[in-house]
């Protein structure tokens, strides 16, 4: 935790706030800071600050909070991600937390096991404590916003029209003739990326169908959550 993030809940009169929660935890143990010294929080969509510490112990801890500089800005990048199993999903989820990316759509695809659309994970609180780790570590405090598509066909005929409309598409599928991932794109842009075992042709002649264009990394086969980071770096390196 580079930053702590704050909530409206937390505040309990002015700027001072008192935290009970796992952060109290991640303070006590890792931070350990003296009555006196200071935190960097900042509010969920809001600035960032520094808190000073006014008192610590087992129960909880206060501090009286100074807010005075703005979030890093997002990257101009929507990730369409076809739902990939549960542990991937989280490290996916904290990764586009952590990068900058602030929309998120989840996707039904032919090679996406349907057991992970029952997942419990998928629960909303369960979504949010995955991003606000990733906002935590990049000292971010823009919250993603995600949406399900769980029908494949009304993902791409109904809503991909309008998250699209005067961007730039692009859909990762590893092949011998598709362009290498373009660098330094940086301007408003869709990355779709289908499951691990990849999207199969009627898939991405779909997408294709709606103005994306297919690349890829090359020869090597990367996992999900090993793709998604270098192509975000790939195509927003300053």
């Amino acid at each position: 935790m580079n930053m702590m993030l704050l909530f409206e809940r937390d505040f309990i009169h002015g700027a001072r706030v008192r935290i009970t929660d796992r952060r109290l935890d991640h303070i006590r143990k890792v931070i350990r800071p003296e009555v006196g010294d200071t935190v960097t929080v900042g509010m969920l969509d809001g600035d960032l600050g520094e808190a000073t510490v006014l008192s610590l112990d087992r129960e909880a801890v206060e501090m009286e909070v100074v807010f005075g500089a703005a979030p890093p800005p997002p990257l101009p990048v929507t990730v369409l991600l076809a739902l990939p199993r549960p542990k991937s999903l989280f490290k996916s989820l904290q990764l586009i937390a952590t990068m900058g990316v602030k929309e998120l759509h989840l996707y039904n695809a032919s090679r996406v096991d349907k057991s992970f659309w029952q997942s419990r994970k998928l629960h909303q609180e369960a979504i949010e404590e995955h991003l606000m780790l990733g906002l935590e570590q990049a000292k971010d405090t823009l919250m993603p916003r995600v949406t399900l598509h769980r029908l494949f066909s009304h993902f791409v005929n109904d809503a991909l029209a309008e998250i699209i409309e005067g961007k730039a598409c692009f859909v990762a599928h590893p092949s011998a003739d598709h362009r290498p991932c373009p660098h330094q794109v940086n301007a408003p842009s869709v990355l779709a990326l289908g499951p691990e075992r990849g999207l199969i042709e009627h898939e991405v002649r779909c997408f294709r169908a709606r103005g994306f264009e297919p690349v890829g990394l090359g020869a090597r086969i990367l996992r999900v959550e090993q793709a998604l980071p270098v192509m975000l770096a790939k195509m927003f390196d300053d």
